[in-house]
């Protein structure tokens, strides 16, 4: 599974996070200040309880998978690190002479992005009084789950639109979930009357914190690319890694 950012994925309440249901941040705030952490579990209803490495969410740049350097390398111009985290694609860009705007819903994240030496800000990313423009928009760690499921495709590129500067463009990465219901012959153990099978719900715990429910999307790359085209967007493969997992541009038509 890939670890998740803590952007809340209910796409029209723009919510933020206060510290007492931010588990993800007091996990961030914990290592930040005390050099580690307790255990930062995920639920979800479809799958059994699993453990996010907190310490894993402070990666430096050579520590970081194929596909997240090649993104911060293609990144260019004004950047937003969406869903920031503790930082470190930020703190990666700016060792890379490269300037961003971090965002994040989480007030810990944000306060330790800020002792980091980031423009670090508390934003949701579709509150709409967040006008800024930007050249490119980064959305890593299975940044397509924010977008929470396929019906809210149309309000993502919508805000993306107006997000972005000319010939701006999107470097996001997911996962294509299929093999967690492949069989040894090939085939796919998947209902297609039952919902997208990459639309997972979360629910994350630390020490006394539990947060809220949200749903995280993961999606396949043809599935992206057939939204994206109809919503004015041009979709480019840019790498495949180890584990079903990739890189993608956007750019608006």
């Amino acid at each position: 599974m890939s670890y998740i950012s803590t952007l809340k994925l209910v796409l029209m309440e723009k919510e933020v996070l206060n510290s007492a249901a931010d588990p993800m941040g007091a996990a961030i705030y914990d290592y930040y200040v005390n050099g580690n952490a307790d255990t930062l579990i995920v639920h979800s209803s479809m799958f059994e309880d699993d453990e996010i490495p907190v310490e894993d969410l402070f990666r430096t740049l050579d520590a970081m998978p194929l596909v997240e350097r090649i993104a911060l390398e293609q990144a260019k111009g004004r950047i937003l690190d969406v869903g920031a985290g503790s930082g470190c694609h930020s703190i990666a860009l700016k060792e890379l002479g490269k300037t961003s705007v971090a965002i994040d819903i989480s007030p810990l994240s944000v306060e330790v992005m800020m002792q980091r030496g980031l423009d670090a800000r508390q934003v949701n990313l579709f509150d709409e009084s967040f006008t800024e423009k930007f050249d490119t928009i980064l959305m890593l760690m299975n940044g397509t789950g924010i977008i929470g499921t396929l019906d809210n495709m149309p309000v993502f590129f919508e805000r993306m639109k107006q997000l972005l500067a000319p010939g701006g463009s999107i470097l996001i990465d997911s996962s294509d979930l299929r093999y967690l219901y492949e069989e040894e012959d090939g085939s796919l153990m998947i209902d297609l009357a039952d919902d997208y099978y990459g639309q997972l719900d979360y629910r994350m715990e630390y020490k006394d914190i539990l947060g809220e429910p949200f749903d995280w999307l993961y999606v396949d790359f043809e599935t992206l690319a057939i939204y994206a085209e109809e919503n004015g967007f041009t979709t480019e493969l840019i790498e495949e890694g180890d584990h079903y997992d990739y890189l993608a541009k956007l750019t608006i038509n």
